[in-house]
């Protein structure tokens, strides 16, 4: 497990912590099903072992990180049943969101996820996947946000945690990612035209496509781990 040394400020310590240890998790720093370390995660983000226990509680709480008696904290690893559940709650929760977003976003609120989506295609262009993910998750959260419905917001974010490693990964392949971003401009032009049910099937479309690419993916590994 390898990655850059982060200098963190001081305030909010275990949220700054958490945030570090998300990314590596969606970006598969830390492996799937992998332990998290403390004494070596300590050393790279130069913290202490507190705010960094108390950043692993936060994951945990997210359905990030598994804590198992005696063994410590685990990277989640979702085997192809809980991948099938879960898109199948994820593509429910992302068609309403979407629906109510198209109707009830305000223009202020357009224009802001429009402007993320022409940065987001800046990095499409220069192929920085980690860039594009960045950029990507706050345009679903904003579109979440645009809702205005905080029951469904909590419940979106709580099953999302869950998908984040497999929905970086997905767009590794670069046609599943060109066809990905063709997807996301569709949702802008939904929600541009306040079209919910037009926003509702491309965003329903979009999670069929992610639980098709990543059970591929999971088929192809079991595959070359079964030829091994």
């Amino acid at each position: 497990m390898t990655a850059e040394v982060i200098s963190i400020p001081r305030a909010a310590l275990h949220e700054q912590v958490a945030q570090r240890l998300r990314q590596m998790l969606v970006e598969g720093r830390i492996a799937p099903g992998a332990k998290l370390n403390e004494r070596e995660l300590s050393e790279l983000l130069h913290v202490s072992r507190t705010p960094l226990r108390e950043a692993i509680k936060m994951l945990a709480a997210e359905g990030l990180v598994e804590l198992l008696p005696h063994r410590g904290a685990i990277a989640v690893s979702l085997g192809e049943a809980d991948i099938l559940n879960t898109f199948e709650v994820m593509a429910g929760l992302e068609g309403m969101t979407g629906e109510l977003a198209a109707q009830r976003i305000t223009p202020a609120e357009l224009a802001e996820i429009q402007a993320m989506q022409f940065e987001m295609m800046a990095t499409y262009t220069r192929r920085d996947l980690s860039g594009y993910y960045q950029l990507n998750a706050r345009i679903h959260a904003a579109i979440s946000a645009a809702a205005k419905n905080p029951v469904l917001s909590q419940v979106y974010q709580q099953v999302n945690a869950r998908l984040q490693a497999l929905r970086f990964r997905s767009n590794q392949d670069g046609e599943k990612w060109k066809r990905a971003v063709k997807e996301h401009e569709k949702m802008i032009e939904a929600l541009a035209a306040h079209d919910g049910a037009a926003m509702r099937d491309v965003l329903q479309a979009h999670l069929r496509n992610k639980r098709d690419v990543v059970l591929e993916q999971l088929r192809e590994e079991a595959k070359k781990q079964g030829a091994a």
